[in-house]
């Protein structure tokens, strides 16, 4: 059956097939032919599907399809849009770029070469390698590293800075002096800590990692220190002894 059924009209289609489905469009509507099988089925649309662009005639108006390389096209030789792997320049997709310039995978398109920056590049946004004296971060080129990283000399390399990290604080040392903790009354207390992660040259250096305080104690005799005394008074008095039997 041909006609201009109601069902026809809703869809854009001024006539219409039960077996080719529509067969003209109204004004302003493109005819797009889809293959179902072995057969192709005219629908009408306001817009060419992707890979397809629009020809307008005043008998007739057509989805064309863009080349094979081309996602999206404004007519057939002339892309808008390319295929992976395929990189437009000037309206034409091109699986290489023209000298001076770089292909951007992002885009599919070919833009401007390395930037000046660059001894070498991927494209106009990644560097893979920097100019003398420059260094390298993510893609780009530096001559001051960004803040929190330091420059790599051997590298050529911005890398990040290390700080220092320590632990927590011991407990204070008993009151002593000269390794001793009796027969004094003024001595010292010391605590430690310590270092969890040395810093980078650049990074915040360490803190102090020891401690001393004076302190005071109640003054005591150390152990044994009067027979200590008594022997070493006997051994003087024997001395003594000895020495005038000997006048």
């Amino acid at each position: 059956m041909t006609g201009a059924s109601s069902a026809c009209q809703q869809s854009g289609c001024l006539t219409c097939s039960d077996y080719n489905g529509w067969l003209s469009c109204r004004p302003r509507f493109f005819m797009h032919l889809e293959r179902i099988g072995m057969k192709q089925i005219g629908v009408c649309m306001t817009s060419c599907p992707p890979g397809f662009h629009g020809n307008r005639s005043p008998e007739r108006s057509t989805c064309t399809k863009c080349r094979s390389e081309c996602d999206s096209c404004f007519t057939k030789n002339f892309c808008t849009r390319c295929r992976t792997g395929f990189y437009l320049h000037l309206g034409k997709c091109q699986e290489s770029c023209p000298d001076g310039m770089v292909h951007s995978d992002a885009q599919r398109e070919c833009v401007p070469g390395c930037p000046a920056e660059c001894e070498s590049c991927v494209n106009s946004e990644s560097c893979t390698r920097c100019r003398p004296g420059l260094y390298q971060l993510s893609g780009r080129c530096y001559h001051v590293c960004p803040d929190d990283y330091e420059p790599n000399d051997e590298l050529m390399e911005c890398t990040p800075q290390v700080h220092c990290e320590v632990g927590e604080w011991s407990e204070w040392s008993p009151c002593s002096k000269s390794g001793r903790t009796c027969g004094f009354k003024r001595g010292q207390e010391t605590r430690t800590r310590q270092v969890l992660q040395y810093p980078s040259p650049f990074g915040k250096p360490c803190p102090d990692i020891s401690e001393i305080k004076e302190c005071l104690v109640k003054r005591r005799k150390c152990p044994g220190g009067r027979r200590k005394t008594e022997r070493n008074g006997r051994r003087s008095r024997n001395n003594r002894k000895d020495k005038e039997s000997q006048e």
